[in-house]
């Protein structure tokens, strides 16, 4: 009875995910990703970059991205945008928007996903989607200094 009721369950989420997997609609997935460099005079700055993808058939309309995790009292903008917005992103399309901070605050930092919303033709609701978080990131840490030739010899080896 328990095989049965299995069987049957396992089916109807093959049905369930062929018919969403078939249907003509945008379906966005968005990569965000951030990488701190250290500066010679010990300012930090933060690079982000995020990708959307629309794995979707279809396209999406008046999509929007939105990265509010980034805190003023914490950051300052050096270049760019933390939200643009674009008319539309077709089916198998990608878009990418980056933007640079630099730390003002030491400590570790645990940045929220973006969020990325989009208008489908057929529905009246905005839809909305977000990004992948990023790894926490340690602004302003305390790093040993980076010893470039470490493990390079300086003894010459003959061979006779």
């Amino acid at each position: 009875m328990a095989q049965s009721t299995l069987i049957w369950a396992a089916l109807a989420l093959l049905l369930v995910s062929s018919t969403l997997g078939s249907s003509d609609v945008p379906f966005i997935v968005a990569h965000k990703k951030a990488s701190l460099t250290r500066l010679k005079s010990g300012a930090e700055r933060v690079s982000v970059s995020i990708h959307i993808y629309n794995q979707g058939s279809s396209t999406a309309y008046d999509v929007s991205l939105t990265d509010d995790s980034w805190s003023q009292d914490v950051f300052d903008i050096v270049s760019g945008n933390t939200s643009n917005s674009w008319e539309r992103l077709d089916g198998g399309g990608l878009l990418t928007h980056s933007f640079e901070l630099e730390g003002k605050t030491k400590g570790l930092f645990y940045g929220a996903p973006a969020v990325i919303t989009f208008r489908i033709p057929t529905k009246a609701a905005l839809q909305e989607a977000y990004s992948t978080p990023i790894l926490p990131l340690d602004v302003l840490a305390d790093r040993p200094p980076e010893k470039k030739f470490e493990g390079v010899s300086s003894k010459k080896s003959s061979y006779i």
